[in-house]
Formats: structure tokens, C-alpha cells, sequence
């Protein structure tokens, strides 16, 4: 009998067992799909996806088809959660979304702007994100597509051998020579032209004048080779930058000054004053840098009397050395000719080599598609010959490598240490790509442990926006923004990087970063880890009582930042946020009570400043967030083109010490 009841009651133990498990496969896809709440203690802080109020969520209504409908707003609408373990419904929605999910209250904002509470720039984003949200609408249905006649193509455009222009046909050029499929190797432009005399000018760009000096007398001009076809809606690259500067330059000097530019950044100039170059200095082709000429303060004699009497008596000779004039003077004619060799440009002035320019890291030949000539100059014709006459693609289909191998890994189910959101113009193919193929292949981002992201509005072109729906479907690292793009608004795009950063993929720390900076990603988290664990940070390249500019190109208006000062601000290329300040800009910006200011970077300080005022941040200021290029032992690069982003990852994956790619 005891053998049998133990019997009975190990058969009805193992029948409650049986029972348990049965519920627990029902009760845990049940709570996958509710989600889990908030998980205090946690040290990564986000944003629950339901502790705003929805007036509408940018996602397609085909992503939202065949998802699982998002949870009842809390009563709290602004409640703060502390991060979840795993993520929510809604964040595993965005996951696939191409579309930020920033929320723009047209009801409440359009409440208000009646009382006249918004600036000029709230007025302006309102109307960009309204129409940039019905292209987006119209890109997603299909409404818009490229027909076959306005396809991305230039194959039909000729490629000449050579091309010839009188000094009026160059005028009626607006002074450009369009050179269609760029320059080859041994490829040459001949410019014949005469300098201008020197005029007074009050405020020379090339020297220094004080209060109270006369005027300066100034006669210079300057011959470029441009990329012409290597940006679109931004000033083109100067591949080559060649200024004689005959007259008006600081030093009181002739000299002539050579140099390259890109996105409005010069690199390191090249000055040649009439002394030779160094014998151990590098050469290009086996020509020297620069050239002597005759300066006014020059003897003329590099040996004493002394020494030149002893060699006499000894009956040394020495070689009869030629000293030539600086190779431009005003009201006289010249024949100059650029050409194209394996190291660099040479330049050649009436026959004589004047100097060498060695090829910068970052453009190649066929980049080189026009010749500019501007300033004190009266160009009388030009020739380019041995050009090429295949003719090189621009469309975005050339920079685009359509492999599995650059798509971005999936995001993580767990929160992630850092958040690192790209900001790109539409037509920035190139720069995309060679961010994929160089610092996104980090480790760190193909292990899901950082996540990386572009952010991308609507251009004004469709062709690139519907190029720009492909890119973005198969890469599937482009987070779209439905706004029509402008610079003004920039900061649009920054508020949508705080946005994903906490609600779709509830990082620790947010880092904002433009397409042309270069990041060594685990250089950076180890900069965000010297603040103590728990604090709000603000990490970057930091500026403190910068003045607004009054005057000029990037002048501000006083209805635009009244104040006499910014306030302390990290440079735009690259900084690092802790995610609950991200929240709190996230949260402002919906309720409409953010200002917005057009410098995105001074705009980021102004907010970091406001939450300061109610919680303690600990600002982190290092050097080594370049602004301007590249410095050694760099923790980000900036103006980095996208040759000089290979080359950057290609040093960083074979040296131990990040070294630059500014020079050959």
C-alpha cells in the first residue's frame, strides 16, 4: 500500500509538472508581446516608446501592417523610464522603419503659432517637415519615379582630345572651362594671359591691415582645377589652387601660394618665396617644389668675397648660376602651362619650371573636370590637350558597392553601451559608402555593441531621393528624417538622432558625427568612460565665450541669437551626449518649447545648458574631436574625404598609433 500511494503521488507531482511548463509556453510569448516595463537600477537610461503622446508616428502604413498595435499611453505622458533588458514592441517596429520617429504636433503647434510663440526658423521647420513628409509619402506609394529620358546619365556628353578657348568665349563662361571627362596622366592646360596692374584695396584678404593704415596695393589671381561634378548644391572642391601673388601679400613679398579645398576646409598651403627647395626635401617627378627667383633682399651671392678669392687660387671653378625674375609682373604677358604627372601638377611659366604641386590624398584626375581663372588677370586664350575620352560615370551607381558585406548587422536585443548617428545630405552617396567600407567595419558596430546610423533628408531633386529609398532599403542603415533638406534646419536631424538613440536602440551615450569625420570608435567610448559612471556628460571639441559673427558670409542676425555670447558648445563633427539629456531634448522638442537655432553644434550647448540648470553635467573638452582635418593620435578626423577615409582605416587596421592622411 505504501509503495503504491508514493507511486499515486509521484504520478500527480508529475502531472502539476507537466501543467506548469504547458502555462509557462503560453505565458512567455504573452509577455514578448506586451513588453516589460521600466527596470529601476538599471544604469542605461531611455525612453519608453509610449511616454510621449502621438499625433502621428512617420512610419508607412504598409511597415505597420503586419505589426502588433503599440500599447495604451501611460497616464504619465511624460514619464521617464530606466531602460529595459529587452526591447519594446515598438522599438522592434522602428527596427525595420525606414523613417525617424520624431513627432511633429501640427495640431498643437499650429495652436500656438497663432499666439505667436515660434520663431522664424520653428515657422520654417514646420512648413519643411509638413511638405518633406508628403514627398516621402508620395516616394514610399510610388507616385514618383524616374522616367527613362531623365535617368542619372552623362554618357552622352562628348569627351574631346583637347578643347580650345578665345579670352571671350572664357568670359561668356563665367571664366570656367568645363573639362567633361576630367584630366588624365600627362594630361595639360596652357593659360596665355596678363596680370592687371596693382590696385588699392582697404581690405585685402592677403595681408593684415590695422585701424588707421593706408590702403594696400594688391594685384593677384588665381587658377583652379575644380571638381566640378564631385558635389551637387555645395561649393566644388579646389583640386588645385595656384594664387601669384604679384603684389598686397603679408610678407611684402611676391610669392605664389598653392593649396586644395574641400567642403570650404584648406589644407596645409604651400608658399613658395623665391628661395629653392631644401636638397633633402621631397620631390615630385624629380622637380623640386618651388623654384629661386630674384628677391629684393637677396645678395644675390651665396659666398663671401673671401671665399671666392680663395677658390680663384686654387683654381676651383664654379657653375655659372642663372637668377631669374619672379615669373609674373604686371602688364606683362605670360604662357603658363599645368601638367599632369605620376606625382603631382607641374608648372611651367614661359618655358621655365616654376614649381611642383604633389597629388593630395583624396582626389584623383578624372575628379579635375573644370579650370577656373579669376582676379587681377586679363585671360587672352586657353588650351587643354591629351585629354581623356573615355568618359568616367558620376552617377550615384559608381560610388554604390551593392554587396551583403557593407549591410549593417541587426540591432542587438539588449540596450547598447553607444549610439553613434551620421548626419548626410541625399546626394552624398560617395561619402556613405566610404564610411560603410572604412569605421563602420569596426568590431565594435559588426558586433551590434555600437550602433551606428545616417541620417538623411529629402533632396530636392526626386532622382537622388528615389536613388536614395534603394540605398537606404538594402543597406538598411539610413534613418530618413521627412524634411526638405536646408542647411538652416540641420538641426532637425540632430533632434531625430536623440530620438532613435533612446527609443529605438536606448543607448548610454549618443554621439553625433557628420559623414566626412572620421571615428575611432573605441577611442571614443574609452574618452565617454572618464566620467564617472552615472553622471550627464557632454564630450567634444569644446568652445567657451564664442561671439556670434555680426558681418559677413556666416553672419547672425540679432533676431536670430540676441545674446552677446554662445554658450559653451562642442564643434558640430563630433560630440557625445549621455542619453538623459537626449531625452530631455527629445521631450522639449515635442511640446514645441525647444528653441531652435540654425548652428546645430551652438544649438546643442544652448540645450546642454538648459538641463544643466536642474541636473549637474560634467563637460569633457579634448582636441583630439578635430575640427579642422586630422591631428595625431586623433579620436575623430573631420573633412575627410572619402579617399582619405580608406586610407585612414587602412593605416588604422596596420598601425598600432592612428596616423593622418593629409599629405601623400
Amino acid at each position: 500500500m505504501v509503495s503504491r500511494n508514493r507511486i499515486r503521488l509521484l504520478q500527480i507531482l508529475m502531472g502539476l509538472v507537466f501543467l506548469y511548463l504547458l502555462l509557462m509556453s503560453f505565458e512567455i510569448p504573452l509577455v514578448y508581446r506586451t513588453g516589460y516595463e521600466s527596470v529601476p537600477g538599471d544604469e542605461t537610461f531611455g525612453f519608453t516608446s509610449d511616454a510621449l503622446p502621438r499625433s502621428f508616428l512617420l512610419e508607412s502604413e504598409e511597415e505597420m501592417g503586419d505589426k502588433d498595435a503599440p500599447r495604451r499611453p501611460s497616464d504619465d505622458p511624460f514619464k521617464i523610464s530606466y531602460g529595459a533588458p529587452h526591447r519594446t514592441p515598438e522599438r522592434r517596429m522602428r527596427e525595420f522603419s525606414k523613417v525617424s520617429g520624431l513627432v511633429f504636433d501640427e495640431a498643437t503647434f499650429d495652436r500656438n503659432a497663432s499666439k505667436g510663440e515660434f520663431s522664424e526658423l520653428q515657422k520654417a521647420a514646420k512648413h519643411a517637415w509638413v511638405v518633406g513628409k508628403k514627398l516621402w509619402e508620395d516616394l514610399e506609394s510610388g507616385k514618383i519615379e524616374l522616367k527613362p529620358e531623365t535617368k542619372i546619365e552623362n554618357q552622352s556628353e562628348p569627351c574631346p582630345h583637347s578643347i580650345t578657348l578665345s579670352g571671350s568665349e572664357f568670359e561668356t563662361q563665367n571664366r570656367i572651362m568645363v573639362l567633361p571627362c576630367g584630366l588624365t596622366l600627362w594630361s595639360h592646360i596652357t593659360v596665355v594671359g596678363t596680370p592687371r596692374w596693382a590696385h588699392s584695396e582697404q581690405d585685402p584678404k592677403i595681408s593684415i591691415l590695422r585701424e588707421g593704415d593706408d590702403p594696400v596695393m594688391v594685384s593677384q589671381f588665381m587658377m583652379e582645377l575644380q571638381g566640378l561634378k564631385t558635389v551637387d548644391g555645395e561649393d566644388p572642391p579646389r583640386i588645385l589652387h595656384f594664387n601669384p601673388r604679384l603684389k598686397g601679400d603679408w610678407s611684402g613679398k611676391p610669392v605664389i601660394e598653392q593649396n586644395t579645398c574641400y567642403r570650404m576646409q584648406w589644407s596645409t598651403a604651400l608658399r613658395c618665396e623665391g628661395w629653392k627647395s631644401r636638397a633633402d626635401e621631397e620631390t615630385v617627378d624629380g622637380q623640386v617644389k618651388c623654384e629661386k627667383w630674384i628677391r629684393d633682399d637677396d645678395s644675390r651671392s651665396e659666398e663671401s668675397k673671401v671665399i671666392w678669392w680663395l677658390n680663384r687660387l686654387i683654381g676651383r671653378t664654379k657653375k655659372v648660376a642663372i637668377d631669374w625674375p619672379f615669373p609674373f609682373a604686371e602688364g606683362r604677358l605670360f604662357v603658363l602651362t599645368v601638367s599632369a604627372g605620376l606625382e603631382g601638377y607641374h608648372i611651367n611659366v614661359d618655358g621655365r619650371h616654376i614649381t611642383s604641386f604633389p597629388y593630395r590624398t583624396g582626389f584623383v584626375l578624372e575628379d579635375a573636370t573644370g579650370l577656373s581663372v579669376n582676379g587681377d588677370i586679363d585671360v587672352h586664350s586657353i588650351f587643354a590637350a591629351s585629354l581623356p575620352t573615355a568618359h568616367p560615370s558620376f552617377a550615384p551607381k559608381k560610388h554604390m558597392e551593392m554587396l551583403a558585406q557593407w549591410k549593417a548587422p541587426p540591432l542587438p536585443e539588449k540596450n547598447v553601451e553607444l549610439f553613434i548617428g551620421i548626419l548626410s545630405a541625399g546626394n552624398h552617396f560617395a561619402e556613405r559608402m566610404a564610411v560603410r567600407k572604412s569605421w563602420m567595419q569596426h568590431k565594435l558596430i559588426r558586433s551590434s555593441l555600437v550602433v551606428a546610423r545616417f541620417f538623411v533628408a529629402m533632396h530636392g531633386r526626386k532622382e537622388v531621393n528615389i536613388e536614395l529609398k534603394k540605398e537606404a532599403e538594402y543597406f538598411g542603415d539610413i534613418v530618413m528624417v521627412p524634411y526638405m533638406d536646408n542647411y538652416d534646419l540641420v538641426v532637425l536631424k540632430t533632434i531625430a538622432i536623440c530620438e532613435y538613440g533612446v527609443r529605438t536602440v536606448a543607448a548610454k551615450y549618443i554621439m553625433k558625427c557628420d559623414d566626412d569625420t572620421f571615428v575611432r570608435v573605441d577611442a571614443v567610448i574609452d574618452e565617454a568612460h572618464k566620467v564617472r559612471a552615472g553622471r550627464s556628460l557632454y564630450v567634444g571639441n569644446m568652445n567657451y565665450h564664442h561671439k556670434p559673427l555680426r558681418h559677413g558670409k556666416w553672419a547672425v542676425t540679432y533676431e536670430e541669437w540676441p545674446e552677446e555670447d554662445y554658450p559653451a558648445y562642442a564643434n558640430g563633427p563630433g560630440y557625445i551626449l549621455s542619453s538623459d539629456i537626449a531625452e530631455y531634448i527629445v521631450s522639449e522638442f515635442e511640446k514645441h518649447k525647444l528653441r531652435l537655432f540654425k548652428m546645430e553644434d551652438v544649438s546643442m550647448g544652448m540645450w546642454v545648458e538648459q538641463f544643466n540648470s536642474s541636473k549637474p553635467v560634467e563637460f569633457l573638452h579634448s582636441l583630439r574631436f578635430c575640427q579642422f582635418g586630422c591631428i595625431e593620435d586623433y579620436l575623430t578626423a573631420h573633412y575627410q574625404s572619402p579617399r582619405q577615409m580608406m586610407c585612414l582605416w587602412e593605416k588604422l587596421m596596420q598601425q598600432t598609433k592612428p596616423q593622418c592622411c593629409n599629405m601623400r
